[in-house]
């Protein structure tokens, strides 16, 4: 007889404000240094993406000064553990949502009701362009052959691109705040979308060995906004 599946101890909001405030304490340390939304928008994009990353790959990208002390030590990579453990659990769920960051405010995960001026996800974007430039021959091979992907990210790329984050070949006119609340609404989906891509279409052999260093051109190809859509 089989043995059940573990099921994963999700982070909960206690834990989440615990990393929250180490990582703000040590944001003046390095200006690489991200907060609690662009390291969730970091760890998705890996756990979303066409090949595991270790923390070895991961952990460098957000801490960058030692420890007080061992104590502290384990009980930040052990926060960091189960962050990253707990969004592949809740797309199983059907439950992810992206820590986004409040305006003048603490990072917040995203509820409903909010307006554009109170919300960004520019820090989320961070983070998840981020986690595609550690694989990003495999991303930019990829998107370069199938639109179908580069849909599934438009609205990831749409906020990405309002909040400078990404830079645009054409201006493209501001979102406006329905625009903008309806890209953080898609998030969510866009992220399971592109979490089931990979599963059912891994990267081939030669996406796999084509090389090339991480890049922040990964969205390369960029879609124009024309009457509120975005098309390619």
């Amino acid at each position: 007889m089989d043995a059940a599946p573990v099921a994963r101890e999700i982070i909960d909001d206690t834990e989440l404000e615990v990393l929250d405030r180490y990582l703000r304490g040590h944001a003046h340390d390095s200006d690489e240094t991200m907060l609690l939304d662009g390291v969730h928008g970091l760890l998705t994009a890996l756990a979303i993406g066409p090949d595991p990353a270790l923390p070895e790959e991961w952990l460098p990208e957000i801490l960058h000064a030692p420890f007080a002390d061992a104590e502290q030590g384990e009980a930040v990579l052990g926060l960091l553990a189960k962050l990253n453990d707990s969004i592949p659990a809740e797309l199983e769920g059907e439950m992810y949502e992206p820590v986004l960051g409040e305006v003048g405010a603490d990072i917040k995960v995203e509820a409903e009701a909010v307006l554009h001026s109170d919300l960004t996800a520019a820090g989320w974007c961070e983070g998840f362009s981020r986690g595609i430039d550690l694989r990003a021959s495999i991303w930019e091979s990829r998107l370069a052959e199938d639109g179908e992907l580069l849909e599934m990210l438009s609205p990831i790329m749409a906020l990405a691109v309002d909040e400078g984050v990404l830079a645009a070949d054409v201006p493209i006119e501001k979102l406006d705040d329905n625009e903008y609340e309806s890209c953080l609404a898609q998030i969510p989906d866009a992220v399971e979308a592109v979490a089931h891509y990979w599963r059912v279409r891994p990267p081939t052999e030669r996406e796999r060995t084509a090389g090339g260093g991480a890049s922040t051109n990964a969205f390369g190809s960029l879609p124009a906004r024309r009457g509120g859509r975005w098309v390619h």
